[in-house]
């Protein structure tokens, strides 16, 4: 059984009442690959935004594998010291990346998150050393818009994190840079200005299927 980790910020974890992009993925490839999978991970919940707590298992359809690692306000600094542990325990074959937007806002400057990367995946090599991973690069946001200089620490994150990813990848353990959703915006694809709304998660799901599809030929073209 193949055997896919998501792991990502706030944009990943969901918030209550939400289906989230993972659920998206999840009907996709239920319609288009031909063997078993399933998602794992250490956590289930989504995020409860009364509570400021990941306390909620309010899915908007929650009938489907729902553990993940990801957490509102983390990010590549928070998952590179646990990855290797929880990638070992969960058997995790391929991990689904979304982060960096958090980091860049709050935490650490464009080389410095692109150091955190590479601690991410030497950990991660560590619980398997055949473990494969799909990377989205950071979807600029109301801020990035807004604010020049962040915008600018988020481009130049977005190509260290390319260039980062091709040379550290090695057949054995592949690393593959999605192509970030060709027609996202920001405008009418998330409610905040940041966080994906349906036709956002359904982008961003979009963005991890047909890397899969186009670099290991796993599922098929997505239909929403």
């Amino acid at each position: 059984m193949l055997r896919l980790m998501p792991v990502g910020d706030s944009m990943t974890i969901g918030s209550a009442g939400e289906h989230t992009w993972r659920y998206r993925l999840w009907r996709h490839l239920c319609a288009t690959y031909g063997g078993p999978f399933t998602f794992v991970g250490p956590r289930e919940t989504l995020h409860d935004k009364a509570a400021d707590a990941p306390t909620s298992y309010a899915y908007a359809a929650p009938d489907f594998p729902r553990a993940h690692l990801a957490g509102w306000g983390e990010g590549w600094g928070h998952m590179a010291p646990v990855i290797g542990e929880t990638v070992r325990e969960h058997r995790a074959d391929v991990l689904l990346v979304s982060l960096g937007l958090i980091d860049l806002g709050f935490y650490t400057n464009a080389e410095q998150t692109a150091a955190n990367v590479r601690a991410f995946v030497t950990s991660a090599r560590n619980g398997n050393p055949r473990i494969r991973m799909a990377v989205l690069p950071v979807i600029p946001n109301i801020r990035a818009e807004s604010d020049p200089p962040f915008g600018a620490q988020v481009t130049l994150f977005n190509e260290l994190l390319a260039k980062t990813l091709a040379d550290l990848d090695e057949p054995r353990s592949p690393l593959l840079l999605a192509s970030p959703p060709a027609t996202y915006d920001i405008h009418t694809d998330t409610y905040d200005g940041t966080h994906p709304n349906e036709s956002g998660e359904h982008r961003i799901a979009e963005a991890f299927a047909g890397a899969m599809h186009q670099a290991w030929g796993w599922g098929g073209e997505y239909g929403g």
